[in-house]
């Protein structure tokens, strides 16, 4: 509230304090040095008080066109904002867009190189499969002309074990006491 409000609120509040004249209702007895003093103050105060207005009524202008190009930097400065957090904005969903195609890039290879990986494996597996298998037939062949071979030989050799028995059982059969002569075709019994 300025100075001149107060002294007029002052004065109001004088005018109301003051005693009515008697017989009337409009009337009032004032104490005129009191109202003098606060009307001589209202004076002096008046012409200061309307200077700042006056004042700032002319610098209306200069503070409005000050106020306007505080509030054009300010939406200057929040449009500059808002433009650099759209380009971040983009930069991250292009960062985004840049670190998807990489993880997907990196999933296709390491597809790839699984499916490589197995394929090599499945390949390795029946090589040595093959190989087994070719090393067990080889063992089979081996194994079957050492049977063959063992037949053979056990063969040969249970004919010279039979020829040697035969040798044995006529020469027993020559050395038999004449007092007994064997008869035809009988022999000692074999010991088995």
């Amino acid at each position: 509230m300025s100075r001149i409000e107060q002294l007029i609120e002052e004065i109001e509040e004088y005018i109301d304090s003051c005693k009515t004249q008697p017989f009337s209702n409009n009337k009032i007895l004032v104490n005129r040095e009191e109202l003098e003093e606060l009307l001589v103050e209202l004076r002096l105060r008046v012409p200061d008080e309307i200077k700042q207005y006056q004042k700032i009524i002319s610098n209306q202008d200069a503070i409005l066109s000050d106020a306007r190009t505080q509030a054009d930097a300010i939406l200057k400065e929040a449009t500059a904002h808002t433009n650099e957090m759209v380009n971040e904005h983009e930069i991250v969903q292009q960062a985004y867009a840049a670190a998807n195609q990489i993880v997907d890039e990196a999933n296709a290879q390491a597809q790839h190189i699984l499916d490589a990986a197995v394929n090599d494996a499945n390949n390795i597996r029946q090589g040595a499969i093959q190989y087994t298998d070719d090393m067990l037939a080889g063992l089979q062949n081996i194994i079957s002309h050492s049977m063959e071979s063992a037949q053979s030989r056990f063969e040969s050799y249970m004919t010279s074990l039979q020829s040697s028995y035969d040798v044995v059982t006529g020469n027993r059969n020559e050395l038999r006491t004449p007092e007994a002569p064997a008869t035809q075709g009988e022999e000692y019994p074999s010991e088995e």
